[in-house]
This record gives structure tokens, sequence and C-alpha cells, in this order.
């Protein structure tokens, strides 16, 4: 089609040939070619050169279009491959959103400029099924998952703290035993959310059952709330850095720690922009 719009505009094959870099016979043979896929004349030759017919006039004025859509494409699949260009839609927890990864894209986005993110925050069980139904590609969630539609790549461990105000009156001791916490009232995440049902399973197991006051999903609000309220609250050990509203407690006898991935569809290629995210993020959080 190239061939023949440059023979289009020349008037003649000869001039054609010399303007495109063929030989006269090759650039002959791929009008021909042409003029057998349409079967129809597509130039009217003539001593004085050639002239489009009826069919050829159609034939270039869409052949325009084409040829310009097709070096579009071009320029943008070698955009994403270049990672000059390209959108990841990812997904996860406030943890994640807040604090796993902001510094991660802004690294990436230093090197890649133009790459541009779609961030959704959501429970783990949300941002599973949006990368198994094709809205998300990636997916940062509590692990584990169970799903033969996905790959999992495990990140890293994420310990999980009881806080509280600085002149609350279990911030004086130096270990808090857990026994201590019934009793005292709490912020917790979401129920059903499955950071709160990790920290649910992990105080009942040690005999002692959390009385909620409000839920909340966000980290950043748990620990305003707590350090305005007076009360308690399990919260991910990532959220306190650069804090001193609240205060980490130890507590003995009491191990709360959730396992981060990421999360893709197995049977779908990534994005390279995708792809290149996702090696950054192994790279940056392999597992602790």
């Amino acid at each position: 089609m190239r061939s023949f719009l440059a023979v289009a505009d020349a008037g003649a094959i000869t001039a054609a040939s010399e303007r495109i870099n063929v030989t006269q016979p090759a650039l002959s043979r791929r009008i021909r070619q042409l003029e057998e896929h349409f079967g129809a004349a597509l130039l009217s030759r003539g001593r004085k050169g050639v002239a489009l017919t009826e069919i050829g006039r159609l034939v270039a004025a869409e052949g325009r279009v084409l040829v310009g859509r097709y070096e579009q494409l071009a320029g943008q699949v070698a955009s994403l491959q270049g990672l000059t260009g390209g959108t990841v839609r990812i997904g996860g927890g406030a943890t994640a959103v807040s604090f796993i990864l902001p510094p991660a894209i802004a690294a990436f986005q230093r090197e890649h400029p133009g790459i541009r993110f779609q961030l959704r925050e959501a429970g783990s069980t949300d941002v599973v099924r949006d990368v198994v139904g094709g809205a998300l590609e990636l997916g940062v969630v509590t692990l584990p998952v169970t799903s033969r539609e996905l790959t999992i790549h495990e990140l890293r461990s994420d310990p999980v703290v009881l806080v509280a105000p600085t002149d609350h009156p279990l911030a004086r001791r130096r270990r808090v035993a857990v026994g201590d916490l019934a009793g005292h009232a709490f912020v917790g995440f979401e129920a059903g959310s499955a950071i709160r049902g990790l920290i649910d399973g992990a105080l009942r197991d040690a005999g002692v059952t959390m009385e909620i006051v409000m839920e909340l999903r966000s980290i950043p609000a748990i620990l305003r709330m707590v350090a305005t309220t007076g009360n308690l609250a399990f919260v991910s050990r990532l959220g306190l850095t650069g804090q001193d509203m609240v205060r980490e407690l130890p507590v003995k006898g009491l191990t709360v720690e959730r396992r981060l991935g990421v999360i893709a569809r197995n049977d779908r290629l990534l994005s390279p922009a995708a792809d290149a995210f996702l090696a950054r993020l192994r790279g940056a959080y392999s597992p602790a």
C-alpha cells in the first residue's frame, strides 16, 4: 500500500521507485499484486506516466487512512515496549496504597516519566476479584490467596503491632501482657477485611476478645483516632513511620504478622509497563 501511494503521489513508477529506493521491476510487481488482490486496475498507464483509475482513487484515499493508522499503532507499540508510555492498573489495601506503593511508584516514574498509574484502594477480596475480572492487572493483597487463575508473588512480611496514645496507662509499661488488653476499647479495621480477620484470630487464640468501639479503613485515620480518643488499636508497623501521635507497645505472648503479595492473572500477558513495575516491586520488597 505504501508503494502504491508513492506511485499515486509521483505520477510515475520510475519517479516513485527512486523516491522510496525500490527497483522499478520490484515496484511494478507490488502494484500488480495489489491489483490482483482487489481484482481491479488501480492505475491507468500511459506514455506520460500513470493516473489513478476511479477504483484507484478510492483505494488511495482509504489506503492513506490505513497506513496512517498502522503507523500510529506501530508508534504506540514501540512506546509501550520502550516504557515511554502506558498505564499500570494496580490495586491494594490501605497499607499498600499508603506505604508500599507510593515510594515504588515514585522511583519507577523517575526512570519512566511517561508511565501513568491507575490506583485503586480496596480490600484484598475486592482486589482479587478485580484482577481475576481484568479490571486491574496487578494487586497487592494479604496472603494467602487461593485461585487457579492467579500467579502470586510474595513480597514481604508485615508485622501488626499494638499502638496506644502516649498518655495511655499501658504506655507506661515496658511490655504489656496479652491478658492486660481485656476491658480496653479498640479502634479496629473494617469488619470483613483480611487484616481485621488476622488480628481477631490471633487475639482469639490468645484468649482475648477486642471491644471494638469504631471501625475505620485507613491507618492514618486509625492513628489519629487513637491519639484523640484514648483507645487502643492494632495496625501495620509500616504505618508508624514518621509519626509521634501514638506509641507502639510490645505485647508479651502475642505475635501478629501478615504476608503481603502481588497477584496477576496467569493466563494473560502483562502490559510492558505493568511487567516492569512488578519486577521493580519484587526487587524492592523481597520476602523478609
